[in-house]
């Protein structure tokens, strides 16, 4: 949806919202990165680039965006499928495998996060790179984290659905306790039975 968003604002647009971001990273790296991002801008203003130039190049956005946001529809049906697999499963360990999933993650990120922090404690000169490589994991991350995301919610739900059936339940148990004690009860003006 954010892809779809941007293309729509069009080149120049998204040309003055990325230069200005890179500006605040405060790098040389990223400056000249905005700086070019400047001259652009200034040579589709000047008209050095033509419209018909700046709009295929919006064209070309809004196919980039349309691709992206299909191939996450597409990711996030997948999931959902395969949720939806699960949960219909007999199978004994394809019904843990979301908690399989969780400590996996957990134990993997807590590995992985101790470390970082041993690295840090005892090479510090090291620890730049060591953070830096980290910060190329983020896609798996993501990935993993998103799944687990679905996991934990889809679970959430199937629970708020299995009380609300338990309280449906006994709701409709106490009824039939309470039309059986009115039935049982002695009427006024009799004995209770003595048996």
């Amino acid at each position: 949806m954010i892809p779809a968003i941007l293309a729509q604002l069009g080149i120049p647009m998204l040309i003055k919202l990325v230069a200005a971001g890179l500006r605040k990273l405060d790098h040389p790296v990223a400056d000249g990165a905005a700086d070019a991002l400047g001259q652009v801008d200034d040579a589709i203003t000047a008209g050095k680039i033509t419209p018909e130039r700046v709009a295929e190049a919006n064209r070309h956005t809004e196919e980039m965006a349309r691709i992206a946001a299909d191939e996450y529809r597409t990711t996030i049906t997948e999931v959902n499928r395969s949720l939806r697999a699960e949960v219909v499963s007999n199978d004994a360990y394809v019904r843990r495998m979301r908690p399989t999933f969780g400590y996996v993650m957990a134990l993997t990120w807590a590995g992985q996060m101790g470390a970082i922090a041993y690295v840090i404690v005892t090479d510090p000169a090291k620890a730049g790179s060591v953070i830096a490589a980290m910060a190329s994991l983020g896609t798996i991350w993501t990935v993993g984290l998103s799944v687990l995301g679905i996991y934990v919610y889809k679970r959430s739900q199937e629970k708020r659905s299995l009380l609300h059936d338990a309280h449906d339940f006994a709701t409709g148990t106490d009824r039939l306790n309470r039309l059986f004690r009115a039935d049982s009860a002695p009427k006024p003006g009799r004995k209770p039975d003595a048996s």
